[in-house]
């Protein structure tokens, strides 16, 4: 009977009612967030949870023995949590990823997926953390103002891109490569997500309109011949100090061996 009356009392006490009623808001809370954090994720990253999914395949299949099962990095890749879309779409669309070989840089080779498969790669990295997104088809276009584009293009680009994009030397072996030929996409990817040695131009530095004046400034080159004639590489005064030395002084040689001689 004192048994009873003391479970009784317990369960009147008003210190019971109030850890019953933290531990129903407690489980109740946990339940609706991890429930909610899904459906948000998809909806931030514009990706539906199948596509998600079908994603997380294609990555555990031809990526996850780098980058980790999921996706937290190892020795020989770095993690992918945060990166983006763009990262994603950039480094797999244009043959950079998978790497074939470890080295100071990844090459562009042929696409080794489909554009359906990169896309749902990208969800799944996505979704994993914010980062940079691919970016909307109105800044890809090359309408922008060429002019403008070719001023930010030599001040942020030209001291390794070269001033027409025609690629230059880095150190350790590194190297900018050509922008000849490379889609308004994969040049705006670049810009937001930073490959390899390159740095990172958000909207606080280049805003999207920047960005589109910048493709268009690199395609008004791809689309025009040299104002200055035969490009000789697009190498600047190197190329045509060598093509001088070379042509030019030993032209020069003959010439006078030609005189001499025809003297005698």
């Amino acid at each position: 009977m004192s048994l009873r009356r003391r479970l009784n009392g317990s369960r009147r006490s008003p210190l019971a009612a109030t850890i019953v009623i933290a531990a129903g808001l407690l489980f109740s809370g946990g339940g609706y967030a991890v429930a909610t954090s899904v459906v948000e994720s998809n909806v931030a990253t514009g990706y539906t949870a199948d596509q998600i999914a079908q994603g997380k395949k294609l990555f555990l299949s031809n990526c996850a023995s780098c980058h980790g099962l999921n996706s937290e990095g190892t020795e020989a890749g770095p993690s992918l949590i945060g990166v983006g879309a763009a990262s994603v779409d950039f480094q797999v669309g244009t043959g950079r990823m998978p790497g074939q070989a470890s080295g100071p840089q990844l090459a562009k080779k042929p696409v080794q997926f489909t554009d359906e498969q990169i896309e749902l790669m990208a969800a799944y990295v996505a979704s994993l953390a914010p980062g940079p997104a691919i970016p909307e088809a109105k800044y890809l276009e090359a309408t922008g103002d060429v002019t403008h584009g070719g001023e930010l293009f030599r001040i942020n680009c030209a001291m390794c891109h070269n001033a027409v994009g025609a690629s230059g030397a880095l150190t350790d072996g590194k190297y900018a490569p050509t922008l000849t030929g490379v889609s308004g996409k994969h040049v705006y990817e670049a810009m937001i997500t930073g490959p390899q040695n390159m740095p990172v131009f958000n909207d606080s530095n280049l805003t999207p309109t920047d960005k589109q004046d910048i493709i268009s400034y690199l395609a008004y080159v791809d689309a025009n011949d040299s104002a200055g004639g035969y490009e000789l590489g697009s190498l600047g005064p190197v190329a045509e100090g060598l093509f001088i030395w070379i042509f030019g002084l030993g032209g020069i040689i003959a010439i006078t061996v030609w005189l001499a001689a025809k003297s005698n």
